[in-house]
């Protein structure tokens, strides 16, 4: 089994779980937080949205930077709708997939680097990339959704067995 084939198994359970998360997002609570030094729901539920979209990124470029010099930096995506966030998840799903997807086992083991204007912040391997920023980074931020939607009495999903909502896979 090739590399890409073992990581499209785990990316399509985990995106499958992730859009579960997304699809509760209430549009009334877009600004919503937890904590003042917390991100506002709308704004975590996008950053979910954009995060899968690491995947195509990393596989096809060798590096990007979040900052470019005399360039326009990221500029990360406000909620406005649960559908918009819907749109961009699923966009960014099938772009990583297709990237995912076409990847050699070479392709996988070739350096990927992140930029800040122009400095290099760390160098790896473009498999521990995706393992990191497209697969942890989403279930980390997952996670916080899911706390996000229980301090607002909104049902959380299962993920890896039965939450406290949901008895029964």
């Amino acid at each position: 089994m090739s590399m890409s084939e073992a990581l499209l198994r785990e990316f399509d359970q985990e995106m499958t779980t992730t859009r579960k998360f997304l699809e509760r997002v209430p549009e009334d609570k877009t600004t919503w937080k937890p904590h003042e030094k917390s991100m506002a729901m709308g704004r975590l539920a996008a950053h979910v949205a954009e995060l899968p979209g690491w995947a195509a990124t990393t596989l096809t470029q060798d590096s990007l930077d979040i900052n470019p010099p005399g360039g326009p930096g990221f500029t990360p995506m406000q909620m406005t709708s649960r559908a918009q966030v819907l749109e961009l998840f699923d966009t960014s799903v099938a772009k990583a997939r297709a990237a995912i997807s076409a990847a050699s086992d070479e392709d996988m083991m070739k350096p990927w680097s992140l930029l800040n204007g122009g400095k290099t912040v760390f160098t790896m391997p473009k498999a521990a990339i995706l393992r990191t920023f497209a697969f942890s980074h989403v279930i980390h931020h997952r996670a916080q959704l899911g706390v996000y939607l229980r301090l607002n009495d909104i049902a959380v999903p299962s993920t890896y067995g039965p939450s406290a909502d949901e008895g029964r896979m």
